[in-house]
This record gives C-alpha cells, structure tokens and sequence, in this order.
C-alpha cells in the first residue's frame, strides 16, 4: 500500500529523475496530490464501508511469443463482497448503470427485476466472465443449497474489461476456482491496487493501470456516512490524462505502449452505508461518468464503461419472508453531498491504479510503461497542486 504524505521527504520526490525507482510505487496522496476537499476513511478504500470486502487472485506466468492456450499469462480475478454474511440470504439494495455497454456486467437482469443485490461482485478479463460466474455459482449454492427455492433467484456479477494486448486471451486461463479462492481471500481494511487481479492485465490513458480504490466521509446533518469505489481501469488516450486538472498526458508524451494496441472500458463498484433505495443508488451510479471525465476520459464507442453501486445501510433478512420490510431513505439535501463523494473517489481510485500500478512485459513482448511517478510530481508542481 502506499506511504503517508509524510513520507514524502524520506522518498526524495525533490531529487528529480533518480529520487524514485520503479519498485516504489506509492498512492496518490502519497505524492502530495489530494483530489476535491472532502475527507477520506481510514484506508481511503471501498473497505471503508464497514462490511465490504476485497480479495484479488492474481495470475502471472510465462514470456516471450504468444502460444494460444498457453500464455503468457496476466490476468485475475477480483472479488468484491458487500457484506462477510449469506448475501442470498441478506441482500442489499442495488443498481446499475451503463455509461457505454460495449463490455459485460452479469446478473443485472436480476438487479434491475428486483432492485437488490443477492450475491459477489467479480472483475475479470474478458474470455473469463463464463469461469468465474461457474465458480461463483458453485460456491453460492454451497454457502445455500435452497439457493432458487426462494423469491430471489440472485446471480453473480461478473464484469470483464479487455487484457488482450499482454494476456493469451484465448486462453481462458482464469478457472473457477479462482472465483471461490478470491472469495476466499477477501477482506477489509487496506486494499492491493495496480496489477492485481482482474486489473492485472490493464491500463489506463497509455500507462499500466488496473485496480483502484479511494473512499470519502459524506456529512450530512448529524450524521457521517461513507462512500467508496473500487475500479478496474482501462481506457483513455495519452492526451487526455488530467489529475486534479492538470494536463498531465499532455507533459508526458514518451513511455508509449511498445508495438503499439488500444484500450477501452472501465468496470466500478460503488459501495456506501447510508440508507437509499434503488433509484437513489442508480443516480449514484451516474456520478461515476463525472469522476471518470474529470480524468480525461470520454467513454469511446468500443468502451465498456459498467458501474454498479449497492448500499449496506438497507440490508434484507430474506429468510425470514416478512409481509413487508421497513428501510430508510436518505433524503434529496443531502444527496448532493453523496454525489460529491462518489466524484471525487472515482477520480482518486482511477488514479491510484495509475499510480500503483508497475511497468508490465507481456505476450510478444508488449510493454506498457507505469507513470513515472517523479515526473508526475513535477508537473503538478509547476502547476502550483501538490499539497
């Protein structure tokens, strides 16, 4: 994970091109950089919403020339749990939203049909979605074997984004039971960013990118509730790279992909603890488009840009099949607030899968850069934004 903002003078940022190697890579407020004015939670992850969980398997193996089916290979899975309980059994009130649908998010059917969210979320490469929903379906219906006996028939979400231009895509090398082992490694507290998981084989704007998660405190009234996303990123041009609105692809032209390739799509879950209802949550969604544009991202025709957002504040005991459930509902005034929080850590977890993520060889030796962490840091000087 990445080192305090009071680490910067022990990391040197001042030392110009030498005062950072490639192995330390940092988070974003660790250069300084701090995104809008609203607070962070303690990890400054979607972990931060008490009860979420995050676990990655990460998939690495093999080099040199593209021999289909048997690598190389880099890729993962990414499992996100709303709750640590039976969430067939205890659901959450869901939505989803697509900005651009060139990309697939499973189990929205069931979603939108029933405005809750009964079961894991998962991010993956795109040949995967069909193994990881298996393995995931296998491992709901040992956690509940009467699992399509009741009302609610949930369905994992799996959403894909496209790894082709490091991983043996055709390859398929993700299995079920990376599904059930990323369940298995999940929990709260600091979560892996960068190439990990499902991000593994990602990138973003024209450098690696993957995994990224950031959080914020949203007061309203008397009340402090939280918000946070996690984003497997991969899209965007060089040129349009922007942190905290500097034109950051714009200064740093070098460090291309090597032999060339595109990229596109963005997966993102948004998690918070205060009490909305469905078609709260879908404007919730929405916001997520404006973290996205205030890294410079325009959502291409061939993106994939899938977000879904659930709320642990309403959580159902579908068990127990009551006549009626009593739920809350956060009311218009301060939604504006929660809005802000989603922007704002939108915009943060896109950047620190920049920021985390290392330089990565992949088939036929395709190479995409990380961003060069002390030359980020000196264009957000000149431009007067470190903190």
């Amino acid at each position: 994970m990445g080192l305090g903002a009071a680490a910067l003078p022990i990391l040197g940022f001042t030392g110009g091109a030498g005062a950072l190697t490639a192995e330390r890579r940092v988070r974003l407020r660790a250069l300084g950089i701090v995104i809008g004015d609203l607070q962070p939670g303690e990890h400054n992850a979607i972990t931060d919403v008490v009860g979420v969980k995050v676990g990655h398997v990460t998939l690495i193996k093999g080099e040199g020339p593209l021999v289909e089916g048997e690598g190389p290979v880099r890729t993962g899975v990414t499992a996100i749990l709303p709750h640590g309980g039976d969430l067939s059994r205890s659901p959450v009130f869901a939505a989803d939203f697509t900005l651009n649908g060139n990309g697939e998010l499973t189990g929205m059917g069931a979603v939108r049909r029933t405005g809750l969210l009964g079961a894991p979320v998962f991010f993956t490469n795109t040949s995967s979605v069909g193994a990881v929903y298996d393995g995931a379906m296998g491992w709901m219906l040992e956690q509940n074997p009467d699992l399509f006996k009741g009302g609610l028939h949930p369905e994992p979400a799996v959403g894909e984004t496209w790894a082709e231009f490091l991983h043996d895509t055709t390859g398929r090398h993700v299995r079920p039971e990376h599904a059930v082992e990323a369940i298995n490694a999940a929990s709260g507290g600091p979560v892996a960013e960068g190439c990990v998981g499902g991000g593994t084989g990602m990138r973003a704007y024209g450098f690696k990118a993957g995994i990224g998660s950031a959080s914020r405190k949203v007061p309203c009234g008397d009340q402090v509730y939280t918000v946070g996303t996690l984003v497997q990123a991969n899209f965007g041009r060089r040129p349009q790279l922007r942190v905290d609105g500097v034109p950051v692809g714009r200064e740093i032209t070098d460090l291309m992909e090597e032999r060339g390739g595109k990229t596109k799509s963005m997966l993102a879950v948004v998690a918070t603890d205060a009490p909305l209802i469905p078609s709260q949550l879908r404007r919730v969604c929405k916001r997520v488009a404006l973290g996205m544009a205030r890294t410079g991202a325009i959502s291409t025709p061939g993106s994939g840009d899938l977000v879904l957002a659930f709320t642990n504040g309403n959580r159902l005991q579908a068990d127990e099949t009551p006549a009626a459930h009593s739920v809350g509902m956060l009311t218009d005034r301060c939604l504006s607030s929660l809005y802000k929080g989603v922007v704002e850590a939108t915009e943060e977890a896109i950047l620190n899968s920049l920021t985390m993520a290392d330089t990565m060889v992949g088939r036929d030796g395709n190479t995409i850069h990380a961003l060069p962490l002390y030359r980020l840091v000196e264009v957000m000087r000149a431009h007067g934004r470190l903190k």
